[in-house]
């Protein structure tokens, strides 16, 4: 009898305990069933803002305006950063909306954009910060196929490395801003952070593979922890890393999304010598963006050779209170000695001033081409 008044207690109990957790509320499944109730509230207000820029685009086509707008995005994608309160950060923020503008875009017209290939490049990864990735990225094998692309009509648009904060212009894309009548319609700033890749052990390595600037940019760091080890320039990171991958003892220098195509492990991180090393990429096309109140323009010209013309042409921009952001001096392709200057300056072509700066440089110069007006656009990556 003892033993059964046992049992029956211990049931009891077992009977009590369960009732008592099944009363308790469940935070997990309640917070879930929230989330998944957020979620369909999300697409259905994704799906009627397409539906917006759906009908946007149509206007758009019936007065033959471009459905690409860049200054209209980064404007956008500063608004919804000034909205943010967290706890996502800004960049977070932006990167989402930034898909959804490139979905939404997709609807209306199938992009195609050139970049210096093969994927996952900087010249990749600054693309897909400006599109998105509802576009349609053709990887090509030198920067001036990107121009090529663009200015026979075959891609819409070309993403070409323009400046490094760390070696300064780069050479093959102001050559082709000389050669092909292309426009600068955004601007994509990207923090540079090189990772040495390998499938190897660092101790093991003999030759290291990447682009030129990135070797140049990483030389401090190479010198010191591998000081014996052949450095081979490459035509991209991305190649460096494919060759790393089937290359015995071998490395690449070149960004984390490499590493992970390529199957490849990181030996180090962020290796370049310089923090804060950065490369700002222009986006070309044949179109200018719209004003936005925060403007760049472009310029290249051809001054006269003789003494003070350069000094004429400087001074241009200061009478007319604009602040120079970017200048750079390039020779000239044949054999009588020259060079074209390239200068980008605070405003919009459409801005008064600007305006004036341009017809006085007109007035001074063999040559002036306006290479475009585009938003300022804060660093990503």
């Amino acid at each position: 009898m003892a033993k059964k008044a046992s049992r029956r207690k211990a049931s009891s109990r077992s009977g009590a305990s369960a009732k008592s957790s099944a009363a308790q509320p469940d935070p997990l499944g309640s917070l879930r069933q929230e989330i998944d109730g957020l979620d369909r509230e999300l697409v259905s207000l994704m799906n009627r803002r397409a539906e917006c820029a759906r009908e946007i685009g149509h206007i758009k086509q019936s007065y033959n305006q471009l459905t690409y707008d860049p200054s209209r995005e980064e404007m956008v994608l500063g608004r919804v950063a000034d909205a943010n309160d967290g706890p996502l950060s800004d960049e977070s923020v932006k990167a989402i909306f930034r898909e959804i503008i490139s979905g939404s875009r997709a609807i209306e017209q199938h992009l195609r954009v050139a970049y210096l290939g093969p994927a996952w490049t900087y010249s990749h990864l600054a693309a897909i910060h400006r599109f998105g990735n509802s576009v349609e990225f053709v990887p090509v094998a030198s920067i001036s196929a990107v121009f090529e692309e663009v200015n026979s009509g075959h891609s819409h648009y070309g993403v070409a490395p323009l400046e490094n904060s760390t070696d300064g212009r780069i050479a093959d894309t102001l050559d082709n801003f000389a050669r092909l009548p292309v426009k600068i319609c955004a601007e994509v700033p990207l923090r540079i952070h090189h990772n040495l890749l390998a499938a190897c052990d660092r101790t093991e390595i003999e030759q290291v593979f990447s682009r030129p600037q990135a070797l140049s940019q990483c030389r401090n760091w190479l010198a010191r922890h591998l000081p014996t080890a052949r450095l081979v320039e490459v035509t991209s990171t991305s190649a460096a890393a494919e060759m790393a991958a089937g290359t015995p003892r071998a490395a690449a220098i070149a960004s984390r999304q490499a590493a992970v195509h390529h199957g490849l492990d990181l030996l180090a991180e962020e290796i370049e010598d310089i923090p804060g090393n950065s490369t700002r990429f222009a986006v070309i096309g044949h179109a200018d963006s719209g004003r936005t109140g925060r403007d760049k323009t472009s310029l290249m010209f051809e001054i006269e050779h003789k003494p003070g013309g350069l000094a004429d042409a400087l001074a241009v921009p200061k009478r007319q209170k604009l602040n120079l952001t970017w200048i750079e001096s390039f020779p000239m392709a044949g054999e009588e000695r020259g060079y074209v200057f390239f200068v980008e300056l605070e405003g919009h072509r459409t801005d008064l001033r600007v305006r004036r700066a341009i017809a006085s440089l007109e007035r001074r110069c063999r040559r002036v081409v306006v290479l475009g007006s585009y938003a300022q656009a804060s660093a990503v990556g």
